[in-house]
């Protein structure tokens, strides 16, 4: 009898135990312990997003963020395709994918900079936030100095493309008359943007993960922040 009601005792406790932890909120969490755990994964998203992008094939054979011409340059680029030309679109195409996956690594160090030079208020501000406001900070805070690394590389690259000159060309008239975005009027910027597009999107989708399953988190601490919100 005293056994059993010793156990029942020690089952109650444990669910007692069990309820507090559940009911955790944000609130009972130190800043540090807030802080720290935010910081964990936001690096933890940005190099999987990074890897995930900065592979072979990471932007050509993800449909999500695989870069195509743009606009009005789409519908000529499948005028030429109609009339024997697909090859040379098709390289100038795979050359602007394959500069964005070299391009992406250079974002890596910029991104878990941005995390470490975080402040208590933003951290504050995003874990009270939006589904995607952790992402949103990322590129307020780093996006103007990966656009800088990734210029140059794409510009490397896309420069062996014979394809890339009358590109260039083209867009610079069409931006003039306003059919293209001045973003996209030299293919080094359009595919720098669109590369960084891609990036924050592979990086809001690892923040929804965790968001949604706390347990996908890397560290202790980012399970146990996650898991209050």
């Amino acid at each position: 009898m005293l056994r059993s009601t010793l156990r029942f005792t020690g089952l109650c406790a444990g669910l007692l135990i069990c309820a507090n932890a559940m009911a955790l909120s944000l609130g009972d969490l130190s800043q540090g312990d807030a802080t720290g755990g935010l910081k964990d994964a936001l690096t933890q998203g940005a190099q999987i997003a990074v890897k995930q992008l900065g592979k072979p094939g990471g932007f050509n054979n993800n449909p999500e963020v695989k870069i195509e011409l743009p606009g009005k340059l789409g519908k000529v680029a499948s005028k030429m395709k109609a009339f024997g030309m697909g090859d040379q679109v098709d390289q100038l195409e795979t050359s602007m994918n394959q500069a964005a996956e070299a391009a992406v690594v250079q974002a890596q160090p910029i991104l878990v900079n941005a995390v470490k030079n975080m402040s208590v208020d933003d951290a504050k501000g995003i874990l009270s936030g939006g589904n995607d406001s952790a992402t949103q900070y990322l590129n307020k805070s780093s996006r103007e100095q990966i656009r800088t690394k990734f210029l140059p590389i794409v510009k490397q690259a896309t420069d062996k493309v014979g394809l890339a000159q009358k590109y260039n060309a083209f867009a610079g008239q069409a931006a003039t008359f306003g059919v293209l975005d001045a973003k996209s009027a030299n293919i080094e910027s359009y595919v720098t943007e669109q590369a960084l597009d891609g990036l924050f999107k592979m990086i809001a989708e690892q923040e929804a993960t965790i968001r949604k399953n706390p347990a996908a988190a890397a560290t202790s601490l980012a399970k146990k922040v996650f898991g209050t919100l």
